[in-house]
């Protein structure tokens, strides 16, 4: 991961920007159930998220309204600034990829053994992954600075 300086990026792109970084973590905040299990304290770091996350998961069809809002709103609307679109991008990228663990989830539910120890390892790997592009995502919009998600970043600059 790395993030690039963006002079001249007011507040308001910068706020824009990282919350288009919350659709993919809250649509695969699902894949830290083992992760909260063997670290209860990590939970409770999340914990002011939760309001915000009880209601985006109330609310039905919320991912798929969120992500076509942020796709159709914001990435195609040329009002809105390279910097903006481009993170809201990687975001909208980063929640299209969650398909391939979900795929895994449905296709490979092991009750024991070594294979729920292996699924155990992907959903970790899968749920550290997102917390670490979410927060550095959010961190570096909020500072102003382009990051650049390993895997996303490419894809996210060809549609923009």
């Amino acid at each position: 991961m790395q993030a690039g300086r963006n002079e001249g990026v007011n507040a308001a792109e910068r706020v824009i920007a990282a919350i288009g970084y919350f659709l993919p973590f809250f649509d695969g905040i699902q894949y830290g159930r083992y992760f909260f299990l063997q670290y209860p304290a990590a939970e409770r770091l999340l914990q002011p998220l939760f309001p915000l996350l009880q209601a985006y998961k109330s609310f039905p069809y919320s991912n798929f309204i969120a992500f076509f809002a942020l796709y159709l709103a914001i990435v195609r609307n040329p009002r809105f600034s390279r910097y903006v679109r481009f993170n809201t991008m990687q975001a909208v990228v980063l929640d299209v990829l969650l398909i391939f663990p979900s795929l895994v989830e449905r296709t490979f539910t092991p009750r024991g053994g070594i294979g729920f120890e292996l699924l155990v390892i992907f959903y970790n790997t899968v749920f550290l992954f997102l917390l670490a592009c979410f927060l550095f995502g959010v961190f570096s919009c909020l500072l102003g600075k382009t990051p650049r998600l390993p895997i996303v970043a490419d894809a996210a600059d060809v549609q923009v």
